[in-house]
């Protein structure tokens, strides 16, 4: 049985960091809302209490019960749930005299307590709160101080109860890493056994169990994702598993036929589909983002739906669903604000009558490039950057047309070509165009222009719940811009976006 770790999310900017750095020591961890308690606990070995943008001190407090938690189970609250242990157990929370953000540096700890093993005492700390521990709850024991906090962290005795103040899943925590393998390692016990071999072990066996004779039909893109669940289910279930390329009239250039070749000798059976004429119809007119991506989600299942029928004893549909898709398509009370819709997470119609089966739901990104190379999947498939479901839907600002569709496609392939040509693809997480809904003045000769204009994108990160942009050099988008501007009809302007996530998303829609 795989050893985990629970963290309960108050809604904090920070609980997937959280998850990352858990899953980095190769421990296994799930997030569940602090409402949403899993019924049975026997398989977590340690829960961590995230951090929150509320105030234990307001009438609308969160409030878990955890009465089947605390003394049972080693505990550790960060920020919030340190607040919380505090402020329901005895202890004092008020408003911070300023507000406390940014690094700090340790001037106490308790090097002696297991949580503050090998950590220096000047150790540098993220801080992120207004309130702070003013009093430490009943039978609390100091860990931890920096200059303007007295209670950076505690202990409650006579349980493996921990809290820190500060942040130690963001990277400014140097030492960060380090306090929670203590915790999850040495106090809780808790095995680094999870490692992608484990997980396609693990893995396929669950899939034999859940899909049993049944067949599956699954939706194949072209990219990681899909590729690697594909093949997960391929492991498990073999000819069972019935892939489907459906070309939605919004891919890129030339992909619907290169993705079709790419598949060829891996083993699979997959069947192409082109339906760009009934995508772009139902698109017609449409400007607003999330319509957009809903017209598309609905356009996908209709497609499903069709061809399920023509494929005798489908019961299940496939995704390639990851854990960043959940978290960002999930609201509870608060917590995990939606972000935007995910065209392949929120279930299926009443009228379709397949169930969904999605092998990657709990993986972030890096974690799903590391399954597939453990699946000996090859490195260019791996290395794809990744490919919004909607496809060039979401890069097209304002209304589709299949004229504007081509005109993406052309900037988007000189972009992406460019980028490979001068080795700085790989060096990249995601990378595409945007087409503006704007027109700009040009000249081109000796006559004026009045066309499109065009944002390129190019970012790096981990697994895309943050992300940086990548400064491109000079000379690299100076000669795209030209390529553009000279080789594709319609567009007279191009800007490159320097723009973070957060507060920006990696796309525009």
């Amino acid at each position: 049985m795989q050893e985990k770790v629970l963290i309960l999310d108050f809604g904090s900017q920070y609980t997937q960091l959280i998850a990352r750095r858990v899953r980095e020591l190769n421990t296994y961890c799930e997030i569940h809302p602090f409402n949403k308690i899993p019924k049975s606990l026997a398989d977590f070995k340690a829960v961590i209490l995230s951090g929150s943008p509320f105030s234990v001190r307001s009438d609308d407090a969160l409030h878990p019960d955890l009465s089947e938690i605390r003394g049972k189970k080693p505990v550790l609250g960060v920020c919030y749930g340190a607040q919380y242990l505090a402020h329901f157990s005895g202890g004092k929370v008020s408003p911070s005299n300023s507000r406390e953000y940014g690094r700090a540096r340790l001037s106490y700890i308790d090097s002696k307590n297991p949580l503050f093993e090998n950590v220096p005492g000047d150790s540098q700390v993220w801080m992120s709160h207004s309130d702070t521990i003013e009093k430490l709850p009943e039978r609390g024991i100091l860990l931890a101080s920096t200059e303007d906090v007295t209670h950076a962290a505690y202990q409650i005795a006579g349980e493996a109860t921990y809290a820190l103040q500060f942040h130690p899943e963001v990277y400014h925590s140097t030492d960060g890493k380090q306090i929670l393998e203590n915790f999850i390692n040495k106090i809780a016990g808790v095995a680094s056994d999870w490692t992608p071999d484990s997980f396609v072990e693990m893995t396929v066996q669950e899939l034999r169990n859940q899909i049993g004779d049944e067949k599956v039909i699954l939706g194949l893109s072209g990219g990681v994702d899909s590729t690697v669940a594909a093949i997960l289910l391929h492991h498990a279930i073999g000819t069972q598993l019935n892939c489907i390329f459906v070309n939605n009239g919004l891919l890129r250039k030339g992909e619907f036929s290169q993705v079709l070749q790419q598949y060829e000798g891996m083993g699979l059976n997959v069947k192409g589909v082109d339906t760009s004429a009934l995508f772009l119809a139902a698109l017609e007119g449409v400007t607003d983002p999330e319509q957009k991506r809903k017209i598309i989600g609905k356009t996908f299942i209709d497609v499903f739906d069709t061809e399920s029928k023509e494929i005798a004893g489908a019961a299940w549909l496939g995704q390639g669903t990851i854990y960043p898709d959940v978290i960002e398509s999930v609201s509870v009370n608060g917590p995990s604000v939606t972000i935007k819709s995910h065209h392949n997470v929120g279930g299926l119609p009443d009228y379709m009558q397949l169930k969904i089966v999605e092998p990657l739901r709990m993986l972030f990104k890096d974690e799903v490039r590391r399954v597939g190379k453990s699946l000996n999947i090859a490195p260019e498939i791996l290395g794809r950057h990744p490919f919004p479901g909607p496809g060039l839907g979401i890069r097209i600002l304002g209304d589709i047309t299949a004229e504007k569709v081509k005109m993406l496609q052309e900037v988007d392939a000189l972009f992406i070509q460019g980028l490979k040509k001068e080795g700085l693809y790989d060096k990249i997480w995601q990378a595409g165009a945007m087409l503006l809904p704007v027109q700009s003045v040009g000249v081109m000769g000796d006559e004026r222009t009045y066309e499109k204009c065009v944002a390129l994108r190019a970012v790096e990160s981990t697994d895309g719940m943050t992300a940086d942009w990548v400064d491109l050099p000079y000379a690299f988008l100076q000669d795209i811009s030209n390529q553009i501007i000279n080789k594709v009809p319609g567009v007279n302007r191009v800007v490159y976006d320097i723009s973070s996530k957060p507060p920006a998303t990696i796309e525009w829609e």
